[in-house]
């Protein structure tokens, strides 16, 4: 089959383990962002499988109708909001999916909470210009023991970075739905009684939410104006959780003072289309969650293996069985 690897950002997927399962095919690793959508139809128009990189890129009706050779897509990891499944089944494209795991995504929070909370970046980036021992106008960091870590959505990754927090003698405190509740005291943990006494009682406070209709918007101005002046917000889920100019606004006025956040509404994301990237107080990584060599070979080992089960005749984990009818 001819297949295109899309958004291969830092040219890596050739170099991993895995990459030979696709031996015998005719394979395309596109490495930039095309700077356009009829960039992109050219890239693929002869396309017959494409593997993405988690949600680097958006498929959609529009897209689809332009690559009629296309016949299946082979997801990294689980389907989320990028891939429109209904416009994919009524195109006849099939829909492979693969598998997560919380490991990388998870010690990525926990490595963000801690050099948030020491201030690591700004000491490290003054030391490099010859200032000994300052962080600028953060002043001095401080440890996380004693402190409350609040979570909101206490699923697979919730759960990991609970465990990292009481090992760092921390106390924890969930917010989320009644089956989180149930989880997080048979854990030992506390359960916030109302939303408000998450954002009041939380030093530092980690979203682990997935986007949908129910979650969009969920961190609201109010919320975030509940918080410490001295609190930390932490965000490796999605942007779109939090109102829109929300978390700037606030970091602006003070409370919470400072946060860590590893996804944006516009990805790539830079100075230009990121006001977040301007403050002193945010300690901004470019989504480097599940971006690490352990997940890489899980992730691309599935996805290509269901591009060869599917140019064998065998298509498995497909999504959408309609689409191959």
């Amino acid at each position: 089959m001819k297949v295109a690897v899309l958004d291969d950002y830092q040219d890596v997927v050739k170099s991993l383990d895995c990459f030979d399962v696709l031996s015998g095919h005719d394979v395309s690793i596109f490495t930039t962002e095309p700077e356009s959508q009829s960039e992109l139809v050219a890239r693929l128009k002869d396309a017959e499988a494409l593997v993405l990189i988690r949600e680097r890129t958006v498929i959609d009706d529009a897209l689809l109708s332009q690559l009629p050779n296309l016949k299946l897509i082979s997801q990294t990891g689980k389907i989320s909001n990028h891939l429109d499944v209904a416009a994919c089944t009524k195109h006849k494209v099939a829909i492979a999916e693969g598998r997560g795991s919380p490991i990388a995504p998870s010690e990525l929070c926990w490595s963000i909470i801690m050099a948030s909370s020491r201030h690591i970046a700004p000491y490290v980036n003054n030391f490099q210009n010859g200032v000994w021992q300052s962080s600028g106008d953060l002043g001095i960091g401080r440890s996380l023991n004693g402190l409350t870590l609040g979570i909101w959505g206490y699923g697979k990754i919730g759960q990991r970075i609970a465990k990292y927090a009481t090992a760092f003698g921390m106390d924890v405190l969930v917010w989320g739905r009644e089956a989180s509740f149930e989880k997080a005291k048979q854990d030992g943990h506390k359960v916030a009684a109302t939303k408000a006494e998450l954002f009041t009682d939380s030093d530092v406070l980690s979203l682990q939410l997935r986007l949908n209709d129910d979650t969009r918007n969920c961190v609201t101005a109010a919320d975030l104006a509940l918080m410490k002046k001295d609190a930390v917000i932490v965000n490796t889920s999605r942007a779109e959780l939090i109102e829109q100019d929300a978390l700037y606004n606030a970091l602006v006025a003070g409370a919470p003072g400072f946060a860590a956040v590893d996804v944006y509404t516009q990805e790539p994301a830079n100075a230009s289309t990121e006001p977040l990237l301007s403050l002193p107080n945010v300690l901004a990584t470019p989504h480097l969650g599940y971006v690490e060599k352990n997940g890489y070979e899980l992730y691309f080992q599935i996805a290509f293996e269901n591009v060869v089960k599917f140019a064998e005749g065998t298509p498995v984990n497909i999504a959408n069985e309609e689409a191959l009818s």
